[in-house]
């Protein structure tokens, strides 16, 4: 994957998004195994439950989504580029690029070249959110698509403000979830600059649990990163599921549109206890 035009050189990390470690030296490489344990393994030494019929799962394709508050379409740079510059201008304080570790493109030639890397890219895979108005209103992506550790991360959120707190936003997140879990991943990954508090809350409420800080992960825009990660495991997402589907039915809503149960406290009931 080439870095964005009019951006190079850029970290390897975007909002939620880790840096890969540098590939070991050839002969020093250990390559996965996806056998048995040794059968002479000690039995003080613990090993991992066993992921009986184990198949890496297919990447996630480029196609889009449809939800009731929200649809994702991937990214076309000459479709949606009018209305997410236009929705991403409305931020005009540039708060949205405070924790994106690129340049903020805000001359429209240089978010047009964005634009069409981000349509070209296969990892991250970019998809424009469309609102109930039938226009882009921010962008996403799938990324670090690992399908032999079933694991994939969400990032590069990028939501203008009208597209924010809203149930297409929520939505979103929902969409994405269910796509990779029934494409048989293991785990969603969603990953902060440890300063970004917003990022870190709505992670919590979409029922990410926060497995810990990477310091000084990378070096963004010549400062230094901590990197909080999070994460939703397959055994979890049916209880996720369900709590999404409970917020966004519309009977959680008033006639002003005012929730009637919040996110944070069904995700939070959902149980993650272990079995056996």
């Amino acid at each position: 994957m080439q870095d964005p035009p009019s951006h190079r050189p850029i970290a390897a990390e975007r909002e939620n998004q880790s840096t890969r470690p540098a590939a070991p030296n050839d002969d020093c490489a250990v390559k996965p195994q996806h056998g048995r344990a040794p059968e002479n393994t000690p039995a003080d030494q613990p090993i991992g439950d066993e992921v009986a019929g184990w198949t890496p799962p297919a990447r996630p394709p480029r196609v889009g989504l449809a939800g009731t508050w929200c649809r994702l379409e991937p990214l076309v740079a000459p479709d949606h580029g009018d209305d997410l510059f236009e929705a991403l201008a409305a931020d005009s304080d540039g708060r949205l690029w405070t924790y994106i570790p690129i340049a903020p493109p805000t001359e429209r030639e240089a978010f047009d070249d964005l634009m069409s890397w981000a349509e070209e890219s296969s990892d991250p895979l970019f998809f424009a959110v469309i609102d109930e108005s039938g226009r882009a209103r921010g962008i996403i992506s799938l990324l670090r698509i690992n399908p032999e550790a079933g694991s994939i991360e969400v990032g590069f959120v990028v939501f203008g403000p009208s597209l924010q707190r809203t149930r297409a936003a929520t939505e979103t997140i929902y969409l994405l979830a269910v796509r990779i879990f029934d494409l048989g991943y293991r785990r969603f990954e969603w990953k902060a600059n440890a300063l970004n508090a917003a990022s870190s809350a709505a992670a919590i409420r979409f029922g990410f649990d926060y497995e810990g800080t990477f310091r000084q992960a990378m070096v963004a825009n010549g400062r230094n990163r901590d990197t909080a990660w999070f994460a939703m495991i397959d055994r979890d997402w049916p209880g996720f599921r369900a709590a999404f589907e409970h917020w966004l039915a519309p009977a959680n809503f008033d006639a002003d549109g005012h929730q009637r149960e919040r996110l944070s406290n069904l995700t939070a009931a959902v149980d993650r206890t272990p079995p056996g």
